[in-house]
């Protein structure tokens, strides 16, 4: 199945040493199944959010709007 991001919004956080990040949230976007003729490029979401910095480090929302580094506890 194809699948793009689409750039929804882009906020500033602080991170736990005062230092001011960039967070971008996408929108995970599947290819619609259109008639095998048609030649429209279709997208629809698929309900799916993801956070990134700005060098395309993954961060996961949590508690009381704050966000973590994917993969690190």
């Amino acid at each position: 199945m194809d699948r793009r991001l689409h750039l929804l919004d882009s906020f500033a956080a602080r991170g736990p040493d005062g230092t001011t990040h960039r967070v971008f949230a996408y929108e995970h976007l599947v290819r619609t199944e259109c008639l095998p003729t048609s030649t429209l490029d279709e997208w629809a979401s698929s309900g799916q959010i993801e956070y990134r910095l700005e060098d395309g480090t993954r961060v996961v929302p949590g508690d009381h709007g704050s966000f973590a580094v994917a993969g690190v506890h």
